[in-house]
C-alpha cells in the first residue's frame, strides 16, 4: 500500500460495500462507511475500532446528507476517497411497474449518489485531490427484459461519472464509474424489489427471466472479495480508469453490445449522415 487513506463508503452492511470495506481496513485504510440502522453501525465498528467508523444515512434524506459529510470532514480532517455504493434492483416489466417504484429507485441509485458528490467536491476542490468511484453495474451498459427502472438508474450514473470525470480533471480528481457483472451479493435476493406480474401478454418473456434470476441468486460467478480487492487497487492507484467492468460476464456481453451497436451505427449511416446541410 503506497498512502493510508480516508475512504467513505455508503451501504457497508452488505455486497460490495460491506467486501471493500473488510479489505480497505485490512490493507491499513481509514474507512468511514454509510449504514441505514443503528444495529448494522455497531457491527461495522465491531470490525476495527480505531479504523472503522459508521454514520447513520439514509440516502433518500438528501438534505441530510451535507451535514454527515461536514461532519466526517470535520472530525477525520478530509476524505480522500468516496464510494458510492448504495443502491438496489428493481424488477418488474415497465408497464406493469408503478412509476413510484422508478421515484424510489432514482432517488437512491442516482439522485442520492449525487449529492453524495457534491457533499464532497467543495473539500476536493480545495485540496485538489480525490477520488470518487461510482458502483454502477454492466446494466449501464446493457439491458434485458425487467430492469428497465434499474438499467436507467445505472445507465444515468454511468453518464454522469462520464461527465463528471471531464468537469473535475483541472482540479486533479478522478471519477471512476465501476461497472459489475453478476456477483454473489443480495442484489437478486433480499435485496431487489420486485413488482407483481398483471399482464398476461408478457407471461412468455418475462417468466423464464425472473425464475432463472432467482434460480441463480448465490450462484453467481462473480466473487465479491475479488470485486473489492479489484477496486482497492483502482482506490490506490495514481492513474485510475474512467471506466471499469467487473467480470468476466460483463465483459463479454458488454463487448457484444458494443459490436451490435456500431453494426447497427453503420446500417443506418445512410440515414443518419443524411441530415447535414
Amino acid at each position: 500500500m503506497s498512502q493510508s487513506r480516508t475512504i467513505l463508503i455508503t451501504g457497508v452492511s452488505s455486497g460490495f460495500g460491506q467486501a471493500l470495506a473488510n479489505e480497505a481496513l485490512a490493507a491499513g485504510h481509514q474507512v468511514i462507511g454509510t449504514v441505514r440502522r443503528e444495529e448494522a453501525a455497531k457491527a461495522f465498528e465491531a470490525h476495527e475500532s480505531k479504523r472503522a467508523h459508521a454514520r447513520l444515512l439514509d440516502l433518500t434524506d438528501t438534505p441530510s446528507i451535507p451535514s454527515v459529510v461536514k461532519g466526517i470532514c470535520d472530525e477525520f480532517g478530509h476524505i480522500d476517497v468516496l464510494v458510492n455504493n448504495a443502491g438496489y434492483g428493481h424488477e418488474g416489466i415497465l408497464e406493469e411497474s408503478p412509476s413510484e417504484e422508478m421515484r424510489r429507485q432514482f432517488e437512491v441509485n442516482v439522485f442520492g449518489a449525487v449529492e453524495m458528490i457534491k457533499a464532497v467536491l467543495p473539500s476536493f476542490r480545495e485540496r485538489r485531490a480525490g477520488h470518487i468511484i461510482n458502483i454502477t453495474s454492466m446494466g449501464g451498459y446493457i439491458t434485458m427484459p425487467g430492469i428497465a427502472y434499474y438499467c436507467g438508474s445505472k445507465f444515468a450514473l454511468e453518464g454522469i461519472s462520464d461527465t463528471l470525470s471531464k468537469e473535475l480533471a483541472p482540479f486533479n480528481i478522478h471519477v471512476t464509474a465501476v461497472a459489475p457483472g453478476s456477483f454473489r451479493t443480495d442484489w437478486a435476493g433480499r435485496s431487489m424489489r420486485r413488482s407483481p406480474r398483471s399482464i398476461a401478454d408478457y407471461d412468455t418473456l418475462f417468466d423464464p427471466v425472473r425464475q432463472a434470476r432467482k434460480d441463480k441468486n448465490g450462484h453467481q460467478s462473480g466473487d465479491p472479495v475479488k470485486a473489492a480487492q479489484a477496486m482497492l487497487e483502482i482506490i490506490e492507484s495514481d492513474t485510475p480508469p474512467a471506466h471499469l467492468l467487473l467480470g468476466s460476464d460483463a465483459l463479454k456481453l458488454v463487448r457484444n453490445q458494443l459490436v451490435d451497436k456500431s453494426r447497427e451505427i453503420d446500417a443506418w449511416q445512410r440515414l443518419t449522415v443524411s441530415t447535414d446541410g
